[in-house]
């Protein structure tokens, strides 16, 4: 393995670290009632408010059409993403100390493959809450479901929902195609460099 691999590894696993202090995801929300907008943040191992109060607002609205409360303390899956994130890391550092190609290919399949898992269960989640209600909800609009998009916009009733990357979330896929990039580069390079 040649040692600007080696560097960009470890540039990948930098780049992962960042998802402990920044987050993920951006869920926003604008509605004539919300003109400065409302959102929240999705963290490795958190769920905060873009203000301080809005994953409480977020809440009392989402109770209103029978959407289930937001409690992050539920999700388990903020539990267990900073392992997966920190063994990423582990194995970034790894692979690059060790100098092995196919610990590199390892590493970016399995990346990749977690990458897609959390992306699908991410779209599961918002699924689930924004199809799921409680039939007993105060508002009720037949056929209406009020799942957030995924990526993108969307009008959700009178909101215009927007969810972008936040940082952590571009730093994740920054590594991802570092990896990619380091894997590809590593396939092609000659056998005598391995």
């Amino acid at each position: 393995m040649r040692g600007s691999t080696r560097i960009g590894l470890v540039a990948a696993a930098l780049l992962l670290g960042v998802t402990f202090v920044r987050p993920l995801w951006h869920i926003g929300l604008i509605a004539p009632q919300y003109p400065e907008g409302i959102g929240m943040y999705i963290w490795s191992n958190q769920i905060t408010g873009q203000n301080p109060h809005d994953l409480q607002s977020i809440n009392g609205l989402n109770h209103y059409i029978g959407m289930k409360a937001i409690i992050p303390e539920s999700i388990p899956e903020l539990r267990f993403m900073p392992m997966f994130i920190g063994g990423l890391i582990g194995l970034a550092l790894l692979a690059a100390l060790v100098r092995k190609r196919p610990l590199l290919y390892a590493w970016t399949g399995l990346f990749a493959l977690l990458s897609v898992a959390g992306l699908a269960d991410f779209w599961k989640w918002g699924y689930d809450y924004g199809h799921n209600l409680d039939p007993t909800a105060a508002i009720k609009v037949p056929g209406m479901a009020y799942q957030p998009p995924l990526i993108g916009t969307k009008q959700i009733l009178n909101f215009q929902a927007t969810a972008w990357p936040a940082l952590g979330g571009w730093c994740v896929m920054a590594a991802l195609a570092i990896g990619v990039v380091l894997s590809v580069a590593e396939w092609r390079a000659p056998r005598a460099e391995a």
